[in-house]
């Protein structure tokens, strides 16, 4: 796979109304926060059992096509330290070795049209799932951002401790098992995020945006 060219663009300082936030929480409170929700994913469920196309992929297509929608979710920064934002976030996932009982972590370029991702995503899954090293594709991008999946089980909290990591500002995200709770299907979703860069309301309207995504799932056909 090719790696795709992109760039980090430098955020004006003098205008970022988030100048101030930013520098509070990577310098002086360096902090990062996890938030753990329930997304009522029935449509969305049912529409993927129609089409045949696969369910981890799907909820991959819609965490990056969120991503990168909102700019704070691609921040970066440059050589030299100061703030930027990525054109484009490409996600990677995680695919599980079940012989050795490792995973490795491989990546899709992001595509809008959600049935060419599909392709690229679901060939990815297939050829690596006996990979034996960490990252087998031969060439990972800068832009990209991790999701991971426990399909073994549920889950009402999920945090990562990334030692030294103030500066990784990316968004993760883990995805855990289905329930059923009255009637309809339920994913947890945790969402690990950097202060300085993302609050409380620009999570919660991502989340929001997911649920509008898994309830009206007609960009799955």
């Amino acid at each position: 796979m090719l790696r795709l060219v992109t760039t980090a663009r430098p955020i004006d300082l003098a205008t970022w109304p988030r100048r101030e936030h930013f520098e509070h929480y990577r310098d002086r409170v360096p902090c990062t926060y996890a938030v753990t929700v329930d997304v009522d994913v029935t449509e969305m469920a049912a529409a993927l059992r129609a089409s045949g196309r696969k369910t981890y992929v799907a909820q991959v297509w819609a965490l990056a096509s969120l991503v990168n929608r909102h700019a704070e979710f691609r921040t970066t920064l440059t050589a030299d330290g100061a703030p930027a934002t990525w054109d484009e976030l490409h996600p990677m996932f995680t695919v599980l070795n079940p012989e050795r009982e490792t995973f490795a972590a491989v990546w899709a370029p992001f595509d809008a049209d959600f049935g060419r991702f599909h392709d690229v995503a679901a060939d990815l899954l297939a050829t690596h799932r006996s990979a034996t090293t960490f990252f087998p594709q031969d060439d990972v991008p800068a832009n990209t951002f991790d999701v991971s999946s426990l399909p073994w089980t549920s889950f009402t909290g999920f945090t990562l401790q990334v030692a030294g990591g103030w500066d990784h500002f990316a968004p993760i995200f883990t995805l855990g098992r289905y329930t059923e709770r009255d009637g309809r299907t339920v994913l947890p979703l945790a969402v690990q995020v950097h202060h300085a860069v993302a609050d409380g309301f620009h999570t919660a309207r991502l989340v929001n945006e997911l649920q509008e995504l898994a309830s009206d799932p007609s960009w799955i056909s």
